[in-house]
Formats: structure tokens, sequence, C-alpha cells
């Protein structure tokens, strides 16, 4: 059924370009909590020619991190973005619990955070807060429902995964999610 080869065993980090180093800080450092842990200022021969930037990290509680470059020259920053497309479709979705998930929202809310930028989507297996960050890029906290990630529900979930793909890519695109 797939292959059980070793896989990875956790993200390390995912990389975006941003514009303002520091407004990208104190969005994910001030208000989400994420620690800035390291900080390194390079320049690397890359596609070409001499870049020069600064790239950071905002660790998560497993030890990952969301990475974020600036770049010296304004060209650099044209060349490799950012470039977020205007969908809730292209975005992060960060695991989160009630608790955390609430905090944030607070603390957004406070910031001056409101709709249209800052919204909730109940998905029935999941509660998801969403909110654009300084670059553009959506970013979700979610926290699942207790219900959906019990050990028999889950493995029911894996086992009918490929059953329920083929269905939708054959045509038949009926709704399978029995918590909304």
């Amino acid at each position: 059924m797939g292959i059980q080869a070793r896989r990875p065993s956790r993200l390390h980090h995912t990389a975006y370009v941003t514009k303002d180093l520091e407004a990208t800080r104190r969005f994910y450092e001030d208000l989400i909590g994420l620690p800035l842990i390291a900080t390194w200022c390079e320049s690397d021969e890359l596609f070409g020619a001499l870049r020069t930037y600064c790239h950071t990290f905002f660790e998560l509680g497993d030890g990952s991190a969301l990475a974020f470059f600036q770049f010296e020259k304004s060209s650099d920053q044209e060349l490799f973005g950012p470039s977020m497309p205007p969908t809730p479709f292209h975005h992060i979705a960060l695991n989160v619990d009630v608790e955390t998930q609430g905090a944030i929202e607070q603390r957004l809310r406070a910031a001056g955070y409101t709709e249209p930028e800052l919204y909730v989507l109940e998905h029935g297996y999941c509660r998801s807060l969403y909110i654009k960050d300084p670059n553009g890029m959506i970013v979700e906290f979610t926290h699942d429902s207790p219900d959906a990630v019990k050990p028999d529900v889950m493995r029911a979930r894996q086992a009918r995964a490929r059953e329920e793909l083929s269905r939708w890519l054959a045509g038949d695109h009926t709704s399978n999610n029995g918590f909304r």
C-alpha cells in the first residue's frame, strides 16, 4: 500500500520571503508567541548572482520553525517574493490546543485585527482561526475535535483514504464529513 521506508521525523522549517522583517517579527513573536530563535545574515552565490539576505527562524513547540528571508537588494526582493496568492487555499496551518487558539485570537483582536482579515471556520473535525500575516500569507491556527482524533476514527479514516480519493477523482463529490 505505500512505501514503508523511513520518513522524515518532523518539519525542520518552512521558508518565506518578507519585505519587512521587523513587522514579521512583531507579528510572530509578539502577537502569536513564537520566539525568534535564530537570525543568520549571509551572502551566497545563488542563481547566477551574489545575494545578501537575512534569514530568521521562529520556533514552534516541536522545535521546527517558520523562517523568513529579507534581501538586501530590492531587485532580489522582487525576484524571490513575497507573492502570496489571494486565496485561503494557500496557507500554513499550525496545530494548537483550545486555550492557545483562544489566547492568540484574543491578542490579535486586541491588536486591532477584525473580520474579514481574522475569521473562524468550524470544519466539524477541527476549528480553525485564520489571519493574514504582514506578508499577506494566511496562517491557520487549528485544533482538532476530540471526537475526530479518537484512535478508532483515525484508523477508519486512514483505511478509507485511498478509496475516498478514488471516489472523488471518479466524479463522486458528495461530502464525507460526518462531523458537520
